[in-house]
């Protein structure tokens, strides 16, 4: 098990400008053993505070007896560490995204990798070099699945490309026949439209539990570079998702969409089909988008509308903290 010591920890720190108030000179003795709440915080703890709330993070900080606390810059000269406990605090720009770093670090666990004998692969998949495919997992006939990747248990992949880096949590079915049939003028009987495309998914791509992702019908479905789909979310059948998109959990997305990069869809938000999205668009929880939206608009409700120009706070500090809740920080 690897020792750390905060100066240790602080190499990691992608922030070169940080600065730390405390005594410097434990920076070399002082060890820490686990991340932490700010609440729950020891003394061999490292945990962050990322409110914008000024008043409330000086006081959390203030109660807390983790050993070091991220803290954001703006709170340099207004709050300060309990000197008889050792505490540290380290002033970065984006405490939360420092933590999770951090937090990796410290609680980094040896990779998963071998393939389950309760595992059905299809003689011609071709699965990539240090991947880990879990127990009862089907994969069918030219399915490729990248290096370094996480197939976990239920999953059933078909007709699809996983790429490298990527994640496919438990029971999620990716490339079966998406929904599309075309109803007989005279007898009013549904006719399946085939379906011959793919799905695609690119590098870095998590796919949490339980969701559903289906294959093109002419053209292929494609899940961009660095996407996050949380659990319960379906994408219907040609979509394309772009890059470091996020789609929290219970979204869906109707057949032929296109969603740009770096957006975010709040839970339970629904997408109708044959749309465009644009990049870095927001699009509040609940809300049911039935038109397309440009690029960096914010929308919310039913039917979903621009809320942007009501919007006073900072767009892009709002866009970045896009999913983050109202988060204290180490509580989220």
């Amino acid at each position: 098990m690897v020792q750390w010591t905060v100066e240790s920890l602080l190499q990691h720190l992608d922030d070169s400008n940080y600065s730390i108030d405390g005594q410097k000179s434990k920076l070399k003795s002082k060890s820490i053993k686990n991340v932490s709440s700010l609440y729950s915080g020891t003394p061999d703890d490292v945990s962050f505070c990322q409110t914008d709330d000024i008043d409330r993070g000086i006081l959390s900080i203030s109660r807390s007896n983790a050993g070091v606390i991220l803290c954001r810059k703006d709170l340099e000269g207004q709050v300060y560490p309990k000197q008889k406990k050792d505490q540290l605090l380290v002033f970065v720009r984006n405490p939360r995204l420092e933590f999770t770093r951090i937090a990796k670090k410290i609680n980094r666990t040896p990779p998963k990798l071998g393939i389950s004998s309760s595992s059905v692969i299809a003689g011609s998949a071709k699965i990539g070099k240090d991947t880990y495919i879990g127990e009862h997992v089907v994969i069918g006939e030219d399915c490729i699945i990248g290096d370094n990747t996480k197939i976990e248990s239920k999953a059933n992949l078909q007709n699809c490309t996983i790429g490298n880096d990527c994640i496919i949590q438990p029971n999620t079915t990716i490339g079966s026949d998406g929904f599309a049939f075309e109803r007989d003028a005279d007898t009013l009987e549904l006719e399946k439209f085939p379906h011959y495309g793919k799905v695609i998914v690119e590098d870095d791509v998590e796919i949490y539990a339980n969701c559903s992702i289906a294959r093109g019908s002419l053209s292929d479905t494609v899940i961009g570079q660095g996407t996050k789909i949380d659990a319960l979310c379906h994408v219907a059948h040609n979509v394309s998702i772009g890059k470091n998109t996020e789609l929290t959990a219970g979204t869906i997305i109707g057949g032929s969409t296109t969603i740009g990069n770096n957006c975010w869809l709040g839970l339970n938000s629904t997408v109708k089909n044959k749309l465009k999205i644009g990049n870095k668009v927001i699009v509040g929880s609940g809300s049911s988008v039935i038109n397309d939206i440009e690029d960096e608009d914010i929308v919310a409700g039913v039917p979903a509308k621009s809320i942007k120009s009501k919007i006073t706070a900072n767009k892009e500090k709002l866009f970045l903290m896009a999913g983050q809740e109202d988060a204290i920080c180490s509580d989220s």
